[in-house]
C-alpha cells in the first residue's frame, strides 16, 4: 500500500486530509511539528510527503533540503500563495504545489498525479468484494469477473479512487470522455446506472444532489 506522511501544524488539517486520502486507499502517517516528520521519515519509508512550510521546530523548506537527496516524492500544502513562495518550493525539489484551501478531489488528483510520475500508483483496488486490476483492465466481484465497457471501468477506477469523497458530474465527464461537460448528465447517468446493476452498488454508489455522486464504502475496505 501508498504510505503517504502528512506534515501540517494544524491537526484538523491532518484528519481531513488523512480521511480523504484513507479512503482512497491509501496508507496516512500525520505530525504537526517539524522535527519529529524528520525523526519519522528516519525511521520508515514514505511513497510521498504533504508539507506544509509554516511548522513549529523546522520549517518545510528545511525539511525539504534534508529530504531532497532521498528522492522522495513532496506537495507542499500550504497558505503562503505569492509566487516568490511556489517558486522558492518548486526550486528546493517539490513536485507541487497546494495553495490553501484547497479542494479535496483536487488534493487526491495531484497526489495520483505526483505517483504516476514516480511509477507509484497502486494497480490494484479494492471496495468491498469488487476488485480491480487497473493495468490489466480485468474487474472482478466475489471473485467472478465483471464485464463493462471502456467508460465505465473509466468510471468504476475515479470512483474507487476517490472512496466516500463527492465527485462532480462534470469530473466525471471531462476526464472519462474527455472532452467538455456542457450540462447534459444523460449518458453519465446512464453509465452510472449501469455500473450499479453490474456490481450490485445499487445501496452505495449514491447520487448527491446538485453535485454527482459518491461512492460509499467503510474505510477498512
Amino acid at each position: 500500500m501508498i504510505k503517504i506522511l502528512i506534515v501540517d501544524d494544524e491537526k484538523p488539517i491532518c484528519d481531513l486530509i488523512d480521511l480523504n486520502l484513507s479512503s482512497a486507499g491509501y496508507q496516512c502517517t500525520s505530525v504537526q511539528d517539524g522535527l519529529k516528520a524528520l525523526d519519522l521519515i528516519e525511521q520508515e519509508t514514505f511513497d510521498l510527503i504533504l508539507l506544509d512550510i509554516m511548522l513549529p521546530g523546522a520549517d518545510g523548506y528545511d525539511i525539504m533540503e534534508y529530504i531532497r537527496p532521498m528522492g522522495i516524492p513532496v506537495i507542499f500544502i500550504t497558505a503562503k500563495h505569492e509566487v516568490k513562495d511556489r517558486v522558492k518550493g518548486l526550486k528546493l525539489g517539490a513536485d507541487d504545489y497546494l495553495v490553501k484551501p484547497f479542494d479535496v478531489v483536487e488534493l487526491v488528483a495531484r497526489v495520483e498525479a505526483v505517483l504516476r510520475r514516480y511509477n507509484k500508483t497502486e494497480q490494484h483496488l479494492t471496495a468491498g468484494d469488487v476488485m480491480v486490476d487497473v493495468e490489466a483492465r480485468l474487474v472482478t466481484k466475489g471473485g467472478r469477473p465483471v464485464e463493462l465497457t471502456n467508460k465505465e471501468f473509466g468510471l468504476l477506477v475515479l470512483f474507487m479512487k476517490n472512496k466516500n469523497v463527492a465527485l462532480f458530474r462534470e469530473n466525471l465527464y471531462e476526464k472519462v470522455w474527455e472532452e467538455e461537460y456542457y450540462g447534459d448528465s444523460r449518458t453519465l447517468d446512464l453509465h452510472v446506472q449501469r455500473l450499479r446493476r453490474k456490481l450490485g452498488w445499487e445501496h452505495c454508489l449514491v447520487a448527491v444532489y446538485k453535485v454527482g455522486y459518491r461512492l460509499e464504502i467503510p474505510a477498512q475496505h
